[in-house]
């Protein structure tokens, strides 16, 4: 099988070290990847890479076997959509205009939407269930309907990859596991999804596989039960000894008691 996106050989760092050496991953079509990792270690750089908006200092990213950084970003954008942790929003845009902004890639320099822009922007915000906001002003909403708005205006991109950075950050349990359901979703709707996790309880039984990335380390690849194991996270986290089962036993705690 031919992947979506591939890394191959990629060196990465900033001028404090090198976060990336000879990294080499690929993501399919039907792929569910949790991005994990201590602060600072490259997720988001790893994926500004996969969107097209980072070049890697050397190796390359390919998308269905093209070099991604040879493509023009409008489009890229109508293949892979990214969404950040934060977005400024100067104007009052309502909801509605917020998510039409996901089809500038497609729009004419002076055209407005059509009927297929119009159609993909309603698909996004029924998946997300943010229809009932769309007049509402998107600086007056609440973290957890910004968050699915966001993710509504990445899905009008009608994307074959969605690249979501954080997506659970700053979240209350109910609102994370609101989520994480969406993620599944989004999943069953044949979309390919990598994003980066802070919360590791949230990956196991949502994700299909996990990639975890350590220091100095080459890139862990697996799926959850292979990689969540406590020797793994401790090294990973730079964990106490002995702090092995709080790492993950206090996450699985968390999420049955949500549950």
């Amino acid at each position: 099988m031919i992947p979506l996106l591939e890394f191959k050989h990629i060196e990465f760092g900033y001028d404090q070290g090198s976060l990336f050496n000879d990294l080499n991953a690929r993501v399919f079509v039907d792929d569910c990847i949790a991005l994990a990792g201590r602060n600072g270690v490259g997720k988001t750089t790893l994926l500004r890479m996969a969107a097209g908006t980072l070049a890697p200092q050397s190796g390359e990213v390919r998308w269905k076997q093209r070099t991604l950084h040879s493509l023009k970003l409008r489009e890229i954008a109508k293949s892979i959509a990214f969404v950040p942790q934060s977005v400024e929003v100067t104007l009052p845009f309502t909801v509605q205009q917020f998510v039409e902004q996901g089809r500038t890639p497609f729009l004419n320099l002076f055209g407005g939407l059509g009927a297929a822009d119009r159609e993909a922007v309603d698909r996004a915000m029924t998946l997300t269930d943010t229809w009932s906001l769309r007049s509402r002003i998107f600086n007056q909403l609440s973290g957890g309907e910004r968050q699915r708005v966001k993710v509504a205006l990445g899905l009008a991109q009608e994307p074959h990859l969605l690249l979501l950075d954080e997506p659970t950050q700053n979240l209350d349990i109910g609102r994370q596991f609101e989520m994480i359901e969406l993620i599944q979703s989004l999943r069953n709707q044949g979309i390919a999804i990598l994003a980066s996790m802070h919360d590791l309880a949230l990956i196991e039984g949502a994700f299909s596989s996990v990639w975890l990335l350590s220091p100095g380390e080459r890139m862990r690849q697996g799926s959850p039960s292979e990689i969540l194991q406590p020797e793994i996270l401790e090294d990973a986290f730079n964990c106490p000894p002995g702090g092995r089962p709080v790492l993950v036993g206090h996450t699985r705690n968390r999420m049955e008691l949500a549950i």
